[in-house]
């Protein structure tokens, strides 16, 4: 059987740490920031985790699992 090829879109959007987890950046942080409160715009800055439901999904992307 063939080896799993990684998904290249997917390789760019998440990143995995040494624990296993798989870390996200977080939305709406590209444009029309003037609405947006200096904290609002601070917390896009750092990564969150993948949620539950969409873990499978995106590690099997990552050719993990």
């Amino acid at each position: 059987m063939p080896k799993m090829k990684t998904h290249r879109g997917s390789a760019k959007r998440f990143r995995v740490t040494g624990s296993g987890k798989i870390m996200r950046s977080k939305a709406y942080k590209s444009h029309i920031l003037t609405k947006k409160s200096q904290k609002r715009k601070r917390n896009f800055r750092h990564e969150t985790e993948v949620a539950s439901a969409d873990y499978k999904k995106i590690a099997r992307n990552l050719g993990l699992r």
